[in-house]
């Protein structure tokens, strides 16, 4: 095997055309121990085409070869011809030695292209011949896990445990934590957590244990998790947002504010931290600061409606209509009409005193909002002030309706109707 050995060292060392030219020199006159461990070592390094090559010499040789088969398969594979290497798993033997690994293989392939129930049978079969080999009920678990199954990826994953906690690089108590999580029993997956980063801190499992811990309502808990993988890598953009949504669970907003500030120095595109973060400038008082977040997360994404209705939303407490008039109008440029959008629109022109085009934006806002309250009431009062009685009385009698002991809308409908 000499030969080979120098081709790997070759390769290492960046001398391909050196290399190539053994290589050739295998293929051509190799013998075929030489011929299939070469094969086996490209194939690793990455040169599939010419592992294959070697393969199909070697299946001349040894057409029914099941391991040469599944070499070939793996090989097509890689390259990206999954059809090509479904046929040649087809042709195994059952009863050769590698014909459950084909199985596998096979399973993958179909999992890839969304045959699940293929995939499931093919697995189950190769499950039927060994059926205490952990690999087959991890792929399971991982099958089952892909579709949503989750009481059976738990099941198959608790199978592998009691061989051994990891499984070709994957923590199969993180597996099972992630899957009890996404089923909503967050305390079960935290104590999996635990057990999962006793093994390994792994970066992903701990952001996966933090977010837990912050949907299950153990908010200091997240805290110290987030913080964790913070310290492992600032630059895990996911962190951030939700990090400071349990630090202002925790009523620590100027943390949960500067947690904020942080995560944008790392994602200075993300248009939801900015949000947030305008968010928590309302809530310290800081409107200034609010609004210069809410207008980072527009001119991030011009068409981000939640930032407008927001925007609209202090810009009213300030009176300042002009400016709701604006964000009004680069939103219908955009051929965008969000129901809130159009209400502030109302609110904004009847600011401004003009009355009809307020009547027009009410009316039209009228149609997605006439079971709200707070928009009824607000549409009532501009009726009212208008003179158009009889219309208010329309709205006073459904605000009526939808709360009978109001005195308010009582005193209202009597003053409406007694003249």
């Amino acid at each position: 095997m000499e030969r080979v050995n120098e081709i790997i060292h070759l390769l290492e060392n960046g001398d391909q055309q050196k290399a190539l030219e053994y290589y050739q020199d295998i293929l051509n006159t190799g013998n075929n121990d030489e011929r299939f461990m070469l094969g086996e070592e490209l194939l690793q390094l990455g040169f599939l085409e010419e592992a294959k090559n070697l393969f199909l010499v070697l299946l001349e040789a040894y057409p029914e070869e099941g391991e040469l088969l599944v070499l070939i398969a793996e090989t097509e594979m890689e390259i990206g011809n999954e059809e090509i290497a479904i046929s040649y798993l087809e042709k195994m033997n059952p009863n050769d030695p590698s014909y459950p690994q084909g199985l596998l293989l096979l399973a993958d392939l179909y999992q890839m292209d969304g045959l699940y129930e293929v995939s499931e049978r093919k697995l189950l079969e190769a499950k039927s011949i060994l059926p205490e080999e952990p690999i087959i009920d991890f792929a399971l678990g991982e099958l089952y896990a892909e579709q949503g199954r989750i009481k059976d990826a738990i099941q198959a994953y608790q199978l592998v445990l009691p061989k051994g906690t990891v499984v070709g690089g994957v923590n199969i108590n993180g597996r099972i934590a992630d899957n009890l999580s996404a089923g909503g029993a967050f305390e079960d997956a935290l104590t999996f957590y635990e057990k999962a980063i006793e093994d390994k801190v792994e970066i992903n499992t701990l952001f996966n244990f933090a977010l837990t811990a912050l949907q299950a309502g153990l908010y200091t808990r997240a805290i110290n998790r987030f913080e964790e993988v913070k310290a492992l890598d600032p630059s895990y953009h996911s962190l951030y947002l939700y990090l400071a949504r349990a630090y202002e669970h925790e009523e620590l907003l100027q943390e949960a504010y500067n947690t904020v500030v942080e995560g944008i120095k790392q994602d200075e595109f993300n248009k939801d931290l900015f949000l947030y973060g305008g968010k928590l400038g309302l809530k310290l008082g800081d409107e200034k600061s609010a609004e210069a977040n809410f207008r980072e997360a527009l001119a991030i994404d011009p068409e981000f409606t939640e930032a407008v209705s927001l925007l609209n939303k202090l810009f009213l407490t300030q009176d300042r209509f002009e400016d709701i008039m604006e964000l009004v109008e680069m939103m219908e440029k955009q051929d965008i009409e969000e129901p809130q959008i159009v209400w502030d629109a109302a609110r904004a022109f009847h600011g401004l005193e003009k009355y009809s085009e307020a009547l027009n934006k009410y009316q039209l806002a009228y149609t997605f909002f006439k079971e709200l309250p707070d928009f009824l009431y607000d549409y009532g009062y501009f009726l009212l002030e208008e003179g158009k009685r009889e219309d208010a009385a329309e709205i006073f009698n459904k605000l009526l309706e939808l709360d009978p002991s109001n005195e308010e809308y009582i005193e209202i409908m009597h003053r409406l109707t007694d003249n």
